[in-house]
């Protein structure tokens, strides 16, 4: 049952994601745990009365089979739990139904990006792509594109990738003096890095930024990535400086958080897709709340709120 359709007096049993949990006392000094539940469709406060372990704050992320009560306290949901236990290798659960994840086929998308690097003319740039992808494909295929920005779900940085890399095909066809190697190079890349920035959980969420990320942050982690690729590759000076260049500047513009503002054609297009991808998924996530002829709240990403027109 999802945490969603759960109405007072239900009982439940399923797998759900453990947060916030914390071990507490009664007055009368008995031991209980307070926690989260979380799936896809939301969260919900629960209580495990008279209980001492095994589950603890370490088991925050994880996993666990539960059943219970629904109920209510003040005004507000609760779930009381009558038996819990971590998830085992064995028990089948779908990740879909815990957490939210990317509207696209993850597995057909991947090949198809692979595809796209193996057409790229350029030898230098085509090979430099394949060892990122060989460096960080496990965890690009699984990661958020934001914690919560736009693209906060499992797969989100290869929704958010992919979707930019064929409009850069599109552009490349549409104007003449872009070279396509380097486009779409710098578009694979762009936020390659956010595979460093990002500290996940088992299940592939952001659970916070690494110490590198919050230093440094993916544009530099970036641009130092392939850097020390192109010099392992030997890939010529000139090649490398440019597609650092582009990682550096997709941002736009420093009051956005980018390293330099674009200065080649490509990098132009480059800051212009990243901008444009990530407004139409905030817009996307954004109208599937709000009631068509309505305003949203405001949305503080983009400092305003928008219109569903139906």
């Amino acid at each position: 049952m999802l945490i969603h359709d759960m109405n007072t007096g239900d009982r439940f049993e399923g797998y759900y994601i453990l947060q916030n949990i914390a071990q507490r006392t009664t007055a009368a000094g008995k031991p209980f745990l307070t926690l989260n539940l979380v799936d896809r469709s939301g969260s919900v406060t629960a209580q495990v009365w008279d209980y001492t372990g095994p589950i603890s704050q370490s088991d925050v992320g994880k996993v666990a089979w539960i059943a219970g009560l629904a109920s209510e306290y003040r005004g507000a949901p609760q779930v009381t739990v009558h038996r819990i236990r971590l998830a085992e290798e064995n028990d089948d659960y779908r990740v879909s139904d815990l957490v939210a994840t990317a509207p696209i086929q993850m597995d057909e998308t991947w090949e198809w990006l692979k595809e796209t690097v193996n057409s790229m003319e350029d030898e230098d740039y085509r090979a430099l792509c394949q060892e990122m992808l060989s460096r960080y494909g496990k965890q690009f295929r699984l990661i958020p594109a934001a914690k919560s920005m736009h693209h906060g779900f499992v797969g989100g940085l290869l929704m958010h990738t992919a979707y930019m890399v064929r409009a850069a095909c599109f552009y490349a066809k549409l104007y003449p003096a872009l070279d396509r190697s380097l486009l779409l190079s710098g578009t694979l890349l762009h936020d390659l890095c956010k595979c460093e920035e990002f500290v996940t959980s088992p299940l592939g969420l952001v659970a916070e930024y690494s110490v590198k990320g919050q230093l440094l942050g993916h544009l530099v982690l970036g641009a130092e990535a392939v850097s020390r690729a192109a010099a392992a590759l030997g890939t010529p000076e000139e090649k490398s400086v440019l597609l650092q260049h582009m990682i550096l500047s997709h941002h736009g513009e420093p009051e956005f958080g980018a390293a330099v503002r674009p200065m080649c054609i490509e990098a132009e297009l480059l800051s212009y897709l990243d901008l444009i991808d990530s407004r139409m998924e905030i817009y996307t996530e954004n109208l599937e709340n709000t009631p068509a002829g309505t305003f949203s709240g405001k949305i503080y990403a983009i400092d305003k709120k928008i219109y569903n027109h139906g």
